[in-house]
């Protein structure tokens, strides 16, 4: 209960820092002298500045919908681009480096489970928790694929932001090359799955292990999460077509449809689809598509509140403390998924209603990790987040993730551990730097050729 307690008092203190930092903002002096004003000014304060750059009310629905007759992503009052937030277009690097740790994350992770190192202590048990950090992949996919559309939308333009078959074929040129060289070198190099037939090579090879009884494959247990993406990139096209109507005025309700849309992933798992006969009992439910709605919901929300005039949220992004403020709810939300009276420790597979709660502190983590570095005002500098080393890590990051497996069971003979040895700071810096040699090359001589081979045709 202490760490319960302990989430909690963080999380308060990160709304906290979010409202003074936004107050500090939005003021140009003076300073209230009891809480109660305090809360007042900061108040009045946050809402005076949406009304500025909103040129009117707030919409408590659409974070401040447009106007009849204001373009897309346009607030109404003056200097409306210096208030635009820096997630509204074009390349955000602090995302690349938070994709880069979200790689390191996922790795951290497994290398705890394999060196019984994810239970027992608060510490194990955050690195038992890292693969969470799957969530912030989602959500950030989820933002960078809606982003356009939000756009469209607010600018009141017919149809789609962009053309289907484009799309898909991008996606396909961006993941597929290098994967199917990782599916071929598991099957191939590794022993244990010799006994692998054809259908397990296929299921891997199109990404449909997922809805199999028996998709546990040495080397590639981690590309379930890829499954789940590519499932959602052929849902996008779906979801974005059923909403291109919700533009100009109408756009105000997308936010509300895509809040209903995450919430559809948290009731999923809860439904008993086996007992029911609609799907196999061999099925895992919590590994389907639909249970991951809410994280990449996270990300399409960011994008229709990146593209919409100004509102509360991104208020509470101006400030230069801000970010500390969101991200340490979001570490609070993170944590509370570690917390043993609440939630089971290591992989265990947990209830319907722990895996949709576990679900939804994921998602709301990831919500609260990108937010301060989509909705920071356009020119915002993250010096870490922007550094080199980071920079490159985010781009290696898909190579990282798809070759760590493989690195990672190769590092016990190298270093002559025993498999399941107590022994993560060993395994762990080798599995580290293996991963990040061999991301490189993957970037290198397999990923950057392939698309650009493909995209010529």
């Amino acid at each position: 209960m202490r760490s319960v307690a302990s989430a909690l008092i963080v999380v308060a203190g990160g709304a906290i820092v979010s409202v003074v930092a936004a107050r500090r903002a939005a003021e140009t002096g003076g300073a209230p002298s009891t809480i109660t004003d305090s809360v007042q000014r900061t108040v009045a304060a946050v809402r005076e500045r949406v009304r500025r750059a909103t040129g009117g009310s707030i919409d408590p629905v659409s974070e401040g919908g447009p106007r009849a007759g204001q373009a897309s992503g346009q607030s109404a009052g003056a200097g409306s681009a210096d208030r635009r937030p820096a997630g509204a277009t074009g390349f955000v690097p602090a995302l690349e480096g938070i994709r880069g740790l979200a790689a390191v994350g996922v790795l951290t992770t497994h290398v705890a489970f394999v060196t019984r190192s994810s239970t027992g202590s608060p510490i194990k048990r955050i690195f038992g928790r890292l693969d969470l950090a799957v969530a912030v992949f989602f959500a950030k996919s989820g933002f960078l694929l809606w982003r356009a559309h939000a756009r469209h939308a607010r600018a009141d333009q017919p149809g789609t932001a962009r053309p289907t078959r484009e799309y898909l074929r991008s996606r396909l040129v961006r993941i597929m090359p290098a994967y199917i060289v990782l599916v071929a070198a598991a099957m191939l190099l590794l022993p244990q799955n010799h006994v692998n037939g054809p259908s397990s090579w296929i299921a891997n090879l199109t990404l449909t292990q997922i809805y199999t009884s028996n998709f546990l494959v040495a080397g590639l247990t981690h590309a379930w999460s890829l499954a789940v993406e590519m499932a959602f990139y052929l849902a996008f096209p779906i979801l974005w077509t059923a909403m291109k109507d919700l533009r100009g005025d109408s756009a105000r309700w997308r936010i509300p449809v895509i809040g209903a849309f995450g919430a559809s992933g948290l009731l999923f798992p809860v439904i008993p689809w086996s007992t029911l006969g609609i799907l196999p009992s061999g099925v895992n439910v919590q590994i389907l598509p639909p249970s991951f709605a809410a994280w990449f919901a996270a990300g399409m929300l960011l994008a229709e509140l990146a593209a919409a005039p100004p509102g509360v949220l991104v208020a509470m992004c101006r400030g230069h403390l801000a970010r500390w403020g969101w991200w340490a709810a979001g570490g609070a939300a993170f944590v509370a998924t570690t917390v043993p009276g609440w939630f089971s420790e290591g992989f265990v597979h947990p209830g319907p209603a722990e895996f949709a709660a576990r679900s939804g502190l994921a998602g709301t983590m990831a919500f609260l990790v990108l937010a301060p570095v989509i909705l920071a005002p356009a020119g915002t500098r993250f010096p870490v987040l922007e550094s080199e080393p980071l920079q490159k890590l985010g781009t290696w990051s898909y190579g990282m993730f798809l070759w760590h497996q493989l690195v990672l069971l190769a590092a016990f003979p190298l270093t002559r551990t025993p498999l399941w040895a107590q022994r993560m700071g060993v395994i762990w810096p080798v599995t580290v730097a293996g991963s990040l040699a061999a991301a490189a090359v993957s970037h290198t001589v397999i990923e950057e050729p392939a698309r650009k081979a493909l995209e010529r045709r």
